[in-house]
Parts: structure tokens; C-alpha cells; sequence
């Protein structure tokens, strides 16, 4: 069993990655119903949570169905992080997570993200920030540093740790890989291996199936995994991985009718959540991830982007099933 404070969590995790415009409710609800065993929220502008920004406060948003469940903020200031973390625990997360790995631009320059990776003190002081300031338990996820020539992972590990924080998540890249090239968990190993690292370590980077996770749980050794944008339009990868790893065999891959109950779920949290129109306009980012491969989709992709209602929805899914039905006798 891994503990994350008085977290419970399976003998070895399988976590959903804080993906902006992607890991909101919805998304996080139907990731839990296939078996993620902890999920975090998009990351949140500390900045954004003082001013009381609309679109930051509703990031906030949590559901006890989703739980454990952690709030990420970013920030490259330590008084507004101290400030944010006491605004994110009064909506009473499982944890508080830190962002120190966000390779976009707008966030690195302002110091924040990724960009703190070129300040190993500041990180430090920030982390020390949150973490004096919430009775939560508090995680970081971060990288392997800002390029090839500086990778410090091992020394943000070991003064990481020494500030209080109970976990720590691993993408095994630069920030210069961007999302670019291949993950180096060989440096996750490393850390694995530190006597002086006692808290657990996930890590992150290129799982995208149940045999490289694996692969990399036996020859990485770490604590869990995090899953981000495999995630995408691929909720089942969780379970997919769990069967795998009892069984060394694959369950079977979704059908047609699996991804449209996927959809519809989807669309109808969503519209729960956001309001009806204003929900399935921002589903129409994940129809073409939840057909990825799927023969003569292009054909349907069109209609789905003109869904406004429910309604229109429930008939289009049921058109686009029958047709799948018939192409299938077909084949």
C-alpha cells in the first residue's frame, strides 16, 4: 500500500495527470469509473485564485465521486502560493499538489512551472510556502530540469523532501523536450535507488499502453505511474493496465458502442457541469481522441461538432451506431 500523508492508495497507483482544458470533472469522472486510483485537478494560476478569477475559482470544483482527489497550483510568488493554498483547502481536497513542470511558455516566464526548475532555491522557498500554510497533504510533479546540461532532479528530490512534501511525480523529460523525444526514467530509477528518499515517487512520461507499464514498473521500480495524455479520448487505459498486470493479458479493445457510451457520459457531465450548450461545444476537443482509428469517423466528426442539446446528441449516437452496426456485417 502507498500512502501520500493519510492517503491510501492501491500497492501501485495509477494516476490521472493534471491536464489543462482536459482534466476537469467530467473527464476526471469518467478516468475514476475506469479505474484511476488518484487525479488532480487542471493546474491553477495562484495569481488567478487572489483575484478570484472566475475561470481559476472554478477549477476548484470537486465531487466526493472522484475522490482522492488533489488541487495543482502553480506560481512563482511565495507569498500568493501561501495565500492560495489556504483558498484551495477550504473546498477540502485530498492534497495540494505544486506544478513545477509546465514547459508552456506563458507560464515559464513568469518564473513559474518549469521555469522554477532554473532556481532550485525558489522552488524550495515556494514549496516551503504551501506547505506551512495547509494542514493538507502536499505533492509535487516537476522534471528532470531546465535542459540536458542541467538536470538536478536528485538534489530537488532530497530538498524536496526536507521541506515536508509527502510525494513526488517525476516526468522524465526537460523542460527543453518540451513534450518531444523520449522520456529518461533511467534518472526515476536513480531517485528510487537514493537511500536518503523515503516518500514515494511516480513517474511520468510515454505510458501509453499496459506493456510499457510494465516494463517500466520492473525495470524502474518506482511507486505508480502517472498517465496523461494517453488518457485522452482513452479513459480504459487504467483498467487496461490493472488487467494486464494481474492476467499478462490484454482486455479486449473498446467497441463502437463502448466509445459512445464514453461520449454521451462525457457530453452529459459536462452539460451537468458547464451548463448544456456551453458543455458540448467544449466536448468538441475530445470526439476525434475518443475515435482515434475508427474507419469513416471523419464522416460523423462534422455532425458531432454541430451538437448543441442532449437531444441532438442521443440521436446522433444512435445514427452513428446503427451505421457502425451495418458497416460491421459488411467486413
Amino acid at each position: 500500500m502507498i500512502k501520500i500523508g493519510n492517503i491510501e492508495l492501491p500497492e501501485f497507483p495509477l494516476l490521472l495527470a493534471p491536464m489543462e482544458d482536459v482534466s476537469d470533472p467530467p473527464f476526471r469522472r469518467l478516468c475514476k469509473m475506469h479505474g484511476a486510483d488518484l487525479m488532480y485537478s487542471e493546474f491553477i494560476s495562484s495569481e488567478g485564485l487572489i483575484r478570484d478569477a472566475i475561470k481559476s475559482r472554478k477549477k476548484l470544483d470537486i465531487f466526493d465521486y472522484e475522490r482522492p482527489v488533489g488541487i495543482q497550483i502553480f506560481g512563482g510568488d511565495e507569498e500568493a502560493m501561501a495565500m492560495s493554498a489556504r483558498i484551495v483547502e477550504t473546498v477540502n481536497p485530498d492534497l495540494v499538489d505544486i506544478n513545477f513542470g509546465c514547459p508552456v511558455k506563458k507560464v515559464v516566464c513568469k518564473g513559474a512551472g518549469a521555469g522554477v526548475l532554473k532556481d532550485i532555491d525558489l522552488m524550495v522557498r515556494l514549496t516551503k510556502a504551501v506547505v506551512s500554510s495547509t494542514h493538507l497533504p502536499v505533492t509535487v510533479k516537476t522534471r528532470l530540469g531546465w535542459d540536458s546540461t542541467s538536470i538536478n532532479i536528485d538534489e530537488v528530490a532530497e530538498r524536496l523532501q526536507e521541506t515536508g512534501i509527502k510525494a513526488l511525480t517525476i516526468h522524465a523529460r526537460t523542460r527543453a523536450q518540451m513534450y518531444k523525444g523520449e522520456a529518461d526514467w533511467e534518472h526515476i530509477s536513480r531517485i528510487k535507488q537514493n537511500p536518503n528518499i523515503e516518500i514515494p515517487i511516480f513517474g511520468n512520461g510515454d505510458i501509453d499502453s499496459p506493456e510499457k507499464a510494465l516494463e517500466y514498473k520492473q525495470k524502474y521500480a518506482c511507486d505508480g505511474i502517472m498517465i496523461g495524455r494517453a488518457a485522452i479520448g482513452y479513459p480504459w487505459i487504467f483498467n487496461e493496465i490493472k488487467h494486464f498486470f494481474k492476467t499478462g493479458e490484454n482486455l479486449p479493445v473498446p467497441t463502437i458502442s463502448d466509445r459512445l457510451l464514453a461520449v454521451r457520459q462525457h457530453a452529459e457531465w459536462s452539460a451537468e457541469w458547464k451548463g448544456e450548450r456551453l458543455g458540448l461545444v467544449e466536448m468538441r476537443q475530445h470526439y476525434s481522441n475518443y475515435f482515434r482509428g475508427v474507419p469513416h469517423f471523419k464522416e460523423f466528426r462534422k455532425r458531432f461538432l454541430e451538437v448543441f442539446t442532449l437531444e441532438e446528441m442521443d440521436a446522433l449516437i444512435k445514427e452513428t451506431q446503427k451505421f457502425y452496426e451495418e458497416y460491421q456485417e459488411q467486413v
